[in-house]
């Protein structure tokens, strides 16, 4: 298995691979991982710490050819291996490749794997190393840049069916995934669905919880809500509203100021790349799982918790000949617009659960899991 992960700066992939290779390993599967950059350091001790990049563009690609050499040998002599890597670079240089074409054909990998995460992750990861010089603006650009180019290698090289954009997120669960896309080619991918707005107010954040993880210890699990970038639009706009200049964030438990205006400057792209972003995981998956919960209204009524988000979802899913399933928690019935697009509308988890084991979308038998 022959596997290229890319990402843009401020990802910090090769901690989250390290942690991707233990977890293959644990599968019983052997893990090389070769990281392009730490290589090029090495071929280049005369350059600093974080200023390759600086270097004239011609000696840039020099290093970075001979380094790819040395995958190529390396590669010979192993059966599995993630080269950690990255597509696209901005910098002084403007926009650029950051791989060549005769050696990634060369190496012909079965899978190619764009890495995103929150942009405020990215960004608090650059500003710890020391790089100031870029707008979260910017990075949101980059992180597209990245997947499309990431995207068109792919298919260039190998063709469709082995490209996947995957969330890094804060949970190991990520990269559990990661190494069961490698690995484990029985299981089934599903794109989880469910609201993600109005949920704290009524108690159910938890509900959603428990259901993404005990779906991610059965399925290969593309998650809309391991990237949770749509909360800095509230926080911003409560922020302009009271006339504070930055907003303050919590990141991987440290503070983290931002200013206001710059946040409010991406609300549209945030919008738009959540837009194209979902849609891109459902098709990569096998199928669409949501779960619709019940919550209650200001008037104190009771209503199944459907967002125009997750119908858009569920149409886009049935459009694309995937298997449907929704988890239908409320008491009132589903309309004709979920039943007639749904392979399967179930009551409970434990009925979906059992309703996968038997049909074979499941190795094993729902045992100890979160609903049980």
């Amino acid at each position: 298995m022959r596997v290229v992960v890319t990402g843009q700066v401020g990802m910090d992939k090769q901690a989250y691979l390290e942690g991707v290779r233990s977890l293959c390993e644990q599968m019983g599967r052997k893990v090389s991982l070769f990281n392009i950059g730490e290589r090029m350091y090495r071929e280049a001790p005369d350059v600093p710490e974080g200023r390759i990049l600086d270097l004239p563009l011609s000696r840039l690609i020099a290093l970075r050819r001979g380094v790819f050499k040395d995958l190529l040998n390396e590669a010979r002599s192993v059966d599995n291996i993630i080269v950690n890597t990255h597509a696209t670079f901005r910098w002084r240089h403007g926009l650029f490749y950051a791989f060549d074409y005769d050696m990634m054909k060369a190496f012909n990998a079965d899978l190619y794997v764009a890495l995103v995460d929150n942009i405020d992750r990215i960004h608090a990861r650059l500003l710890r190393d020391g790089h100031t010089d870029h707008t979260l603006k910017d990075l949101m650009v980059w992180r597209e840049e990245e997947i499309l180019a990431t995207e068109l290698l792919s298919q260039i090289v190998r063709g469709h069916g082995c490209f996947y954009v995957v969330s890094r997120g804060i949970e190991e669960s990520t990269a559990d995934s990661l190494a069961r896309l490698m690995f484990s080619g029985h299981s089934k991918k599903a794109y989880l669905s469910f609201p993600m707005s109005h949920l704290t107010a009524n108690g159910q954040i938890q509900l959603i919880k428990q259901f993404r993880r005990e779906m991610k210890r059965h399925f290969v699990c593309f998650d809309p809500g391991d990237l949770e970038e749509k909360a800095l639009g509230p926080l911003a706009l409560t922020a302009a509203r009271e006339g504070h200049k930055f907003v303050t964030l919590e990141v991987d438990g440290k503070g983290l100021r931002i200013e206001t205006a710059e946040i409010l400057a991406i609300l549209s792209d945030i919008d738009g790349q959540i837009y194209a972003r979902d849609f891109k995981l459902i098709d990569q998956a096998d199928m669409i799982v949501s779960l619709i919960p019940q919550i209650r209204l200001a008037d104190g009524r009771e209503a199944p918790a459907i967002s125009s988000g997750v119908e858009r979802e569920l149409q886009h899913a049935h459009e694309a000949a995937k298997d449907v399933f929704v988890i239908w928690l409320a008491q009132a019935t589903p309309s004709p617009f979920i039943t007639e697009t749904a392979t399967q509308v179930f009551t409970s988890v434990p009925a979906a659960l059992e309703y996968w084991h038997k049909n074979g979308y499941m190795p094993s038998a729902p045992t100890g899991g979160l609903f049980a």
